[in-house]
């Protein structure tokens, strides 16, 4: 009998031991899984192209060290309330450069600037928000030139009354998000009204320069659509966009 309890005791230490070995293992498995990933916030659910980022949207998600990228976002507070620039999938890593908070918005080192009617000599009726224009000067007694080697966003297109010019039924920003030509085209097309109104997001310098040039009347704008505008391009560093 005595030998019998022996036996059963000898039996539930062993497996006692065995649990314990097994959960040390797990525990410093688990430790190990944690060192070696990052955790980083992805959509809990399909995102559309221009959609507002609410907080309810997101959720972390574990990836390997070793395919973490410095763009992947890790904070909440960088992302909620941004707009998606193009469609997030499902449980999609997000990069910073997918996200914005304002499209439209100058960065740090921009102002957005309403170019006076008499400065221009003629405009491309295509342009709409969210493009990116080339500007030239034309004049009578002066050779045409290039103003600004780079192109110039523009925040607003206007017409005589304040109303911005684009396809309410298929707005010009989302297509342009969304990366579809097609629909950017068809929106253009279908859009009516005369631009009487522009708005650029311009650095201090180049307004000078523009208000320089132009303001003696001698010179004008021309204002060109750049074919920029069919791409949205991850930021360069140090241009973020202002956050108001």
């Amino acid at each position: 009998m005595i030998q019998k309890r022996n036996v059963y005791i000898s039996l539930t230490a062993a497996v006692l031991a065995g649990c314990m070995v097994y959960g040390m293992y797990k525990l410093q498995r688990i430790q190990l899984e944690r060192q070696d990933t990052v955790a980083v916030l992805v959509p809990n659910r399909f995102i559309a192209a221009g959609e507002r980022i609410n907080d309810g949207d997101l959720t972390f998600k574990p990836v390997p060290q070793s395919i973490y990228h410095r763009d992947m976002l890790v904070d909440k507070r960088l992302i909620a309330g941004k707009e998606a620039m193009m469609p997030l999938g499902m449980d999609e890593p997000i990069l910073s450069w997918k996200v914005d908070r304002y499209l439209l918005q100058p960065s740090i080192a921009e102002s957005t600037f309403q170019i006076p009617k008499e400065y221009i000599r003629s405009i491309s009726n295509g342009i709409r928000a969210g493009d990116k224009v080339l500007l030239y000067v034309s004049g009578e007694g002066a050779p045409s030139q290039r103003l600004f080697e780079e192109a110039i966003r523009v925040a607003s297109v206007k017409s005589s009354g304040n109303i911005e010019i684009d396809n309410m039924d298929n707005p010009n920003l989302l297509s342009l998000a969304d990366g579809n030509q097609e629909q950017m085209y068809a929106s253009r097309r279908e859009a009516n009204g005369m631009i009487d109104y522009l708005n650029l997001n311009l650095t201090e310098e180049q307004w000078l320069v523009l208000d320089d040039m132009c303001k003696s009347g001698e010179l004008k704008l021309v204002v060109a659509y750049s074919p920029e505008s069919l791409k949205l391009e991850a930021p360069e560093a140090g241009k973020e966009r202002e956050e108001p």
